[in-house]
């Protein structure tokens, strides 16, 4: 028999019983829909214990490195201290830096907790004092820079007209996180990388870029970043640098209408892409508008890639 700690209560679990069985027999009710292990709705995080390993089958590398697991199939084999997928830390910061990367879109610095720990690429979901609102913004940033994010003006978008409008340096934030697996592991170094971000999903990928060079990954990295137009394009300069250091690297701009920058391409984002051809063994990072990604995603799937080498946060701006 094992102990299965939650929300600082200790419930024991029977030797023949999953984590979701257990939590359920002493009166919890979890999300659960399949029983199985297959559609992911009961998905949990250990924080002590040992995660066996078929209660990680089908998920992510990612998610297998934060501790994510299926608690209908995990069956455990020492004590275990889980929480809910959604629990998630909170933290104050204050705003140290604040620029316009173009005419829409804020660039937001803020001095990183302490005790915050994140991944390159990974998002926060800012909160709003005020009235609990809440939206999440992906981190530009690498390890050891103060937290950066992108945040596009939505019109009549609640949040992000008081990120991009109100806030000033010096004020306080507060948020959760750092969430997703859309981030850089440095277990295959030599392989072919390839990066899509739609407007201010070049956000996740200017912190995940980085970080693979830094953690000296080798093979190719094609890195894309795609507007409308050339206003909608950001960090041109800093990418054509990174890009000029690092000889396995390689920038191109992209827009859908008008001319390209120097270096760049004209023309819808999955053609342009579609010319690299055959995706088997490459890792996808995709991010930004849903739909494109959405394409994006079905494209570089059919063309060969492992569904679990691509990688995609496509967030969907409120209206409120």
């Amino acid at each position: 028999m094992t102990t299965i700690t939650f929300q600082e209560q200790s419930y024991d679990c029977n030797s023949d019983e999953n984590v979701l069985a257990c939590l359920t027999r002493h009166g919890l009710v979890l999300p659960s829909s399949c029983q199985s292990g297959v559609c992911q709705t009961c998905m949990m995080r250990a924080t002590a214990g040992d995660v066996p390993e078929k209660a990680q089958q089908g998920l992510k590398p990612t998610q297998k490195i934060q501790g994510y697991f299926l608690a209908c199939v995990c069956l455990p084999e020492t004590d275990m201290r889980v929480e809910t997928a959604e629990l998630l830390n909170r933290f104050s910061v204050t705003v140290c830096e604040k620029s316009m990367l173009n005419a829409d879109v804020a660039c937001i610095r803020m001095t990183p907790p302490a005790d915050f720990t994140f991944h390159p690429g990974q998002f926060i979901n800012i909160i709003r004092d005020s009235d609990a609102l809440a939206r999440s913004y992906s981190l530009a940033n690498v390890v050891g820079e103060a937290l950066e994010i992108h945040v596009k003006r939505i019109p009549d978008g609640a949040m992000s007209s008081w990120l991009v409008d109100e806030v000033k340096v010096g004020d306080t934030l507060v948020f959760q996180g750092a969430i997703g697996d859309c981030f850089y592991l440095d277990n295959k170094l030599d392989q072919s990388m390839v990066m899509v971000g739609v407007s201010t999903g070049m956000a996740p990928l200017y912190g995940i870029v980085r970080d693979a060079l830094q953690q000296g990954h080798r093979g190719q990295i094609k890195l894309y970043h795609a507007s409308l137009a050339s206003a909608g394009l950001y960090y041109v300069d800093e990418l054509r640098a990174l890009a000029e250091q690092y000889d396995n690297l390689t920038y191109t701009p992209c827009v859908l209408h008008g001319v390209a920058p120097r270096g760049g391409e004209q023309g819808k984002i999955d053609h342009i892409i579609g010319s690299l051809g055959d995706f088997a063994d490459w890792r996808v990072f995709l991010c930004g508008d849903p739909p494109i990604v959405n394409a994006l995603r079905q494209k570089t799937y059919l063309g060969g890639a492992h569904m679990l080498d691509i990688f995609s946060d496509p967030f969907e701006p409120s209206k409120s």
